[in-house]
């Protein structure tokens, strides 16, 4: 059942314990860009993710990737994403990951080199509003 009420439309619309909305096929998101050495870049979706698929690229004049990317759900100017080793760390080109997470944005940093992705995302009709903050234990804190 949805979780959320809009009682001026007596319509219920899905929230993040939306069953039906994990269950069904979600909408196709992609992306891709490139991250400079010890850059970050923020990939903000517009619904609240099913699934990601993350996949590392070398860049265009390298065939092989000199560098590493690293995926993680808190930013990494937080301390605790790197002291607490709070990310995934791809390492070389085509190497991929998929996570079955809800969640409103991802973050990836290069570490050794520029370094590119590409990323698919499934996603839900549930609004990015719905989503909470992560962070603590396992994502921003150091246990």
């Amino acid at each position: 059942m949805a979780t959320n009420y809009n009682a001026s439309t007596n319509i219920y619309a899905p929230g993040l314990r939306s069953v039906g909305s994990y269950q069904v096929s979600g909408w196709p998101y992609t992306t891709g860009s490139a991250v400079a050495d010890t850059a970050r870049y923020k990939v903000s979706f517009p619904y609240v993710t099913k699934s990601i698929t993350i996949i590392a690229s070398s860049s265009a004049e390298e065939a092989d990737m000199a560098g590493h990317l690293r995926v993680h759900f808190a930013d990494n100017i937080d301390p605790g994403v790197y002291t607490g080793r709070h990310y995934i760390t791809l390492d070389t080109d085509k190497d991929s990951i998929t996570f079955d997470v809800k969640c409103k944005e991802i973050y990836l940093s290069a570490i050794g080199d520029d370094v590119g992705f590409e990323l698919y995302a499934s996603l839900t009709g549930i609004p990015t509003s719905s989503m909470f903050h992560l962070t603590g234990a396992g994502v921003t804190e150091t246990v």
